[in-house]
């Protein structure tokens, strides 16, 4: 019997843990491992949960489809999935384990136990990298080294992709008779705890809906997305990071349908789709740091003399950035957006991550632990990443002294103000000539129903800077 796990994977196509598992005739079952304990602790979303657990419920029903059944799991915490993992495989009669590598480093520890739990059986496991276009490792300096800042990784990842190639591989051949699924509602063991299990409307499950985005965006938006991606009020993102997180499509079939849209693989600035094509490179990036730097995984800033810096913890002031109080119209938006949906644009992420860390010198830890807790696709790497970015801790060529005006920000990507608008009901009847700084316009019509801008940006971005030149002395 060969059994293939299932985790941040839950797709058939393009998936070569299931690939392998069903490369041979010998029988194949399928597992996922719920753990409600752990993704607390990993402070994931509930409406995360609730997505992942969704595609389950499809992943399942498509894999009963096919012959192959789809064993539940309820393991509370990573620590106890090597025990439960080990009798589940004496039980089925495992002889192998496929799954695609985990990147956290929690998850690869827990990976470790069930290798060397399955050895004590004789199971032999086989991890495969179905999360990147090209695996950690491959990507790497003249001197073996890991690069540091995006711009070279970015020429070298282009070069090793047009060296190594790839293929996309169709979901599996039907390997029996169809099997019954008993979707997942049904079942006390898995909602206990955790929850209503009805996904949010706003965003449907299933490869084919993943698919089905992906060819939207690259048929209607991908040739503008450089003029188009950092206005929040347009559709001109794929809004594929979801299905990304979860592995309802894959990052290779996401550059396979870029290629056939344009006829060839964009390799420069001036070329069409390239801007889009570059994002997939730096959520690769980010993957292969988590990878290659471990501390990443544990709350360490990349550049390990910032763990210095004097961040705030002020729980009021980080509760109203949460809250979407701040008296900063663009900032508020985003982070009322956010709530709602669980979804942010990312150039909105950019500001609020900047207005955190550089207008309230609050620590970056606190706010990307806030965005995991609200994230549909909240994913370590990639907000690890960003919020390191935005902190002037992480992987980064510019300078320190970096740090967004929130209200030039809100004027450049939100010129009319629709965004703020639709999120920031107080200020829907505010005229566009004021509604970046509205406070004057609702003084004089008597109101004080926005507050006031809780900081002044000029002198907190000073403060910011000297926070880091303070640092650069010692």
């Amino acid at each position: 019997m060969r059994l293939v796990w299932f985790r941040n994977d839950l797709r058939l196509a393009d998936n070569p843990a299931l690939r392998h598992g069903c490369a041979s005739d010998e029988p194949v079952a399928a597992l996922f491992i719920i753990s409600p304990t752990q993704w607390r602790q990993h402070k994931m979303a509930p409406i995360r949960q609730r997505f992942m657990l969704a595609q389950v419920d499809v992943l399942g029903r498509e894999l009963a489809a096919l012959g192959i059944p789809l064993h539940l799991l309820r393991v509370e915490t990573f620590a106890e999935t090597p025990a439960a993992l080990a009798a589940l495989a004496r039980d089925l009669g495992v002889t192998h384990l496929y799954a695609n590598q985990a990147i956290e480093l929690d998850e690869q520890r827990r990976d470790h136990g069930v290798t060397a739990a399955l050895a004590e059986q004789e199971v032999s496991c086989h991890w495969l990298n179905g999360c990147c276009v090209l695996p950690p490792g491959r990507v790497l300096t003249g001197g073996r080294e890991m690069f540091k800042v995006f711009t070279p990784f970015s020429r070298a990842w282009l070069k090793a992709l047009d060296e190594d190639g790839f293929v996309i591989h169709r979901a599996p051949a039907p390997r029996g008779e169809p099997l019954q699924w008993q979707p997942l509602a049904e079942r006390v063991f898995v909602d206990e705890g955790l929850g209503e299990l009805t996904p949010d409307p706003r965003w449907p499950v299933g490869e084919a809906e993943a698919l089905r985005r992906l060819h939207a965006f690259l048929e209607q938006a991908v040739l503008d997305y450089g003029e188009t991606r950092d206005f929040p009020a347009l559709a001109g993102t794929s809004i594929l990071s979801p299905y990304l997180a979860a592995g309802i499509v894959s990052p290779r079939q996401c550059v396979a349908a870029l290629q056939q849209r344009l006829g060839a693989r964009p390799q420069s600035k001036a070329q069409p789709g390239f801007v889009w094509l570059n994002e997939l490179i730096w959520r690769e990036f980010y993957r292969h740091l988590l990878v290659l730097i471990p501390t990443l995984s544990m709350n360490r800033p990349f550049k390990p003399e910032t763990v210095a810096l004097p961040w705030s913890w002020d729980p009021d002031a980080f509760a109203a950035w949460c809250e979407g109080r701040t008296g900063y119209p663009i900032v508020d938006a985003a982070m009322r957006c956010l709530n709602a949906t669980g979804w942010m644009h990312n150039r909105l992420r950019m500001i609020v991550a900047s207005f955190l860390t550089k207008d309230l010198h609050i620590h970056w830890r606190l706010g990307e632990d806030y965005f995991m807790s609200q994230l549909i696709d909240g994913d370590l790497a990639a907000n690890n990443g960003g919020w390191q970015w935005a902190a002037g801790t992480g992987a980064d060529a510019a300078p320190y002294f970096r740090v967004f005006n929130p209200t030039t920000q809100g004027q450049r990507f939100d010129p009319q103000g629709e965004f703020i608008r639709t999120w920031v009901t107080e200020l829907a009847d505010v005229p566009a000539a004021y509604v970046h700084q509205p406070h004057d316009w609702l003084r004089l019509k008597g109101r004080q129903d926005y507050p006031a801008p809780m900081v002044d940006h000029a002198v907190a971005r000073v403060r910011a800077i000297e926070m880091f030149r303070d640092l650069e002395k010692t």
